[in-house]
């Protein structure tokens, strides 16, 4: 049975405190949080204790920690946990600086703990069947990925602020999906950006709507595009085009009726929000993880492939500052 810390009490930690205490082989025995009564509430719920984080991670009877704090927390929190001996599993991205996410992640190579990075996105059932299908040759060689990301509103300003920027924060995932799919980094990364959903975002110093194509070294690309902005709903699909045919992964709906009549055919929304739409793939990223540590076995996601997803985000963050196509190898 492996004995968990969560670090961290917001809306993100209440979903793995879930699937930690979900898990057969796993027990969420602490939790901790810079406000300590935000703590306390949700270790009441889950009936385990409210801790500090540094006695959580000094306590040598925790085996692993899953770390759903801030950003700017991420890197020196897994550099403590892994020199403490524990497994951990980090919420996306490492950092919001590149420079400082490659430093973490010598600083864990030196303690041979094993650290995987939270792209959930990974472990969907649609998106893991795609991915499946394709190295199962189903379509032949991938050759032109579309990934469209949309939330349904922009959050609020101030967390824009602190953000990192879009590409930091919400189009990482689909940088990721897009090295999941295509099974490598590309070799340019060229955006565009701009703030027309809210101005106050432009304002901020970011961009709400964007559009990223990443080509590679074989000929192949792939088309990015993130809005803060859909109103109709969560909208998250992938599309692959092969040399022998296309695999489509559609939105999840809130029903699957679908009315036919004279007037025409209507079906439902997608779901509104990521909760709705990606509370299994957050069960299914914990369980890898779990079985993971418990075999001594291969993380499906490293760290490694968070420093490569932010390395693209910052390429991406320059292009569309500077309206040229980034090398990647130039950013790392």
């Amino acid at each position: 049975m492996l004995k968990v810390g969560l670090l961290g009490s917001g809306r993100i930690a209440g979903v793995h405190a879930t699937a930690i205490s979900s898990n057969p082989n796993s027990t969420l025995v602490a939790v901790s949080d810079f406000i300590p009564a935000n703590a306390e509430k949700l270790a009441a719920q889950y009936g385990c204790a409210a801790r500090t984080t540094e006695e959580i991670i000094a306590d040598p009877s925790i085996d692993a920690v899953l770390i759903a704090t801030s950003t700017d927390t991420h890197s020196h929190l897994i550099e403590a946990a892994t020199a403490a001996g524990k497994a951990v599993l980090c919420e996306k991205p490492v950092d919001l600086s590149l420079e400082r996410a490659q430093a973490c992640q010598i600083a864990v190579a030196k303690t041979g703990k094993p650290v995987m990075i939270g792209f959930n996105r990974r472990f969907d059932p649609n998106f893991s069947a795609l991915k499946r299908a394709l190295d199962a040759g189903e379509i032949g060689k991938p050759e032109l990925l579309s990934i469209t990301s949309f939330d349904p509103a922009p959050p609020p300003v101030a967390y824009i602020k602190v953000s990192g920027g879009l590409f930091r924060d919400m189009m990482i995932h689909d940088f990721d999906m897009a090295n999941f799919m295509m099974g490598q980094a590309p070799v340019t990364v060229t955006a565009l950006g701009s703030a027309i959903v809210d101005p106050e975002i432009g304002a901020a110093g970011d961009v709400d709507t964007a559009v990223v194509t990443l080509t590679y070294a074989d000929g192949r690309i792939a088309v990015i595009k993130n809005s803060r902005r859909a109103v109709y709903g969560y909208d998250q699909r992938v599309e692959l085009l092969g040399s022998e045919g296309l695999l489509q992964a559609q939105n999840m709906l809130e029903s699957t009726v679908v009315k036919s009549t004279t007037a025409g055919v209507s079906s439902a929304k997608p779901t509104y929000f990521f909760l709705e739409r990606y509370m299994p793939s957050y069960a299914a990223e914990w369980a890898a993880f779990v079985d993971a540590i418990a075999t001594n076995g291969t993380l499906p996601v490293t760290l490694q492939d968070g420093v490569a997803a932010l390395a693209m985000a910052e390429a991406a963050t320059l292009s569309a500052k500077t309206g040229q196509p980034v090398a990647l190898k130039d950013m790392l």
